[in-house]
């Protein structure tokens, strides 16, 4: 073999070498919803929503048999915020406030290009901007709690109470909203049996409020149904996206090493 057929030989080898770095391998590990870089973050955003509904829940209900006066048959979880120990629950709606949102961004991720997936997340944004307003203007004290305080309703209703109604009242709108959205999403995508849960979801928190707001025996019982059944759904989705996204991560990885192996034998 001549000095010239080396040196065609060894050129050909090398560009064959750079031809497949700059194409094969970089498209096994290129930026998708699935690689490392992107599941990393959007995975902990998920986690966020996983666990928003559990906190508050937990915090609430916590505090709902523990305190004094407090009686869930006629208290809203809301009026936890009052008294001495009001800040527990200020805080947990600034804490959900803030898992809130950052599901939605999550979600927002997991379901961008998909039927909802530009509204879902829209709306628990919003759900995320109310719970943080309502937990920055709290209610009044009334019908014995906290412990001392007269029973019967207030005979008025201070500045930051009525804040806090609306405030409430635009996060729960926002979380129906939001629940029969993601039922169009699972009912688009043949997911007959997620489509049916997130619109039920949505019609619990829906009834429960309706019949809160209409003075209805034990209220404020069927709305802490409501919002922690409505809530949960949307935790379970966050769940059910993230094992989804953990599923695609891992399968992108068993196609880079798949990649790496044949590259190797090529070799």
């Amino acid at each position: 073999m001549t000095a010239t057929q080396d040196t065609t030989q060894l050129t050909t080898e090398i560009t064959t070498e750079i031809a497949t770095e700059l194409t094969v391998r970089p498209a096994a590990r290129r930026a998708t919803p699935g690689s490392t870089g992107f599941t990393g973050s959007t995975r902990a955003l998920l986690t966020c929503a996983v666990l928003s509904t559990p906190v508050f829940g937990i915090v609430s209900l916590t505090q709902a048999f523990t305190r004094e006066g407090f009686d869930l048959l006629r208290h809203p979880l809301s009026m936890l915020s009052t008294g001495d120990l009001g800040w527990l629950q200020v805080g947990n709606f600034w804490i959900s406030a803030v898992l809130t949102v950052a599901g939605a961004i999550g979600l927002r991720r997991v379901m961008r290009g998909t039927p909802g997936g530009t509204w879902a997340p829209r709306l628990l944004l919003v759900e995320g901007a109310g719970l943080a307003a309502a937990g920055a203007f709290s209610m009044d004290p009334g019908d014995g709690f906290p412990a001392g305080t007269p029973l019967g309703a207030p005979a008025g209703m201070s500045w930051h109470a009525m804040l806090h109604m609306a405030a409430g009242s635009v996060a729960f709108t926002a979380l129906i909203a939001a629940c029969f959205v993601l039922g169009r999403h699972f009912a688009r995508a043949g997911r007959a049996g997620h489509a049916v849960a997130s619109r039920l979801g949505g019609l619990a928190l829906l009834l429960g409020n309706g019949w809160a707001m209409s003075g209805g025996r034990a209220g404020s019982l069927t709305l802490c149904v409501g919002v922690l059944v409505a809530m949960a759904w949307v935790s379970v989705v966050a769940a059910a996206k993230r094992a989804e996204l953990t599923g695609d991560a891992d399968a992108l990885d068993a196609d880079a090493l798949d990649t790496d192996a044949l590259d190797t034998a090529r070799r």
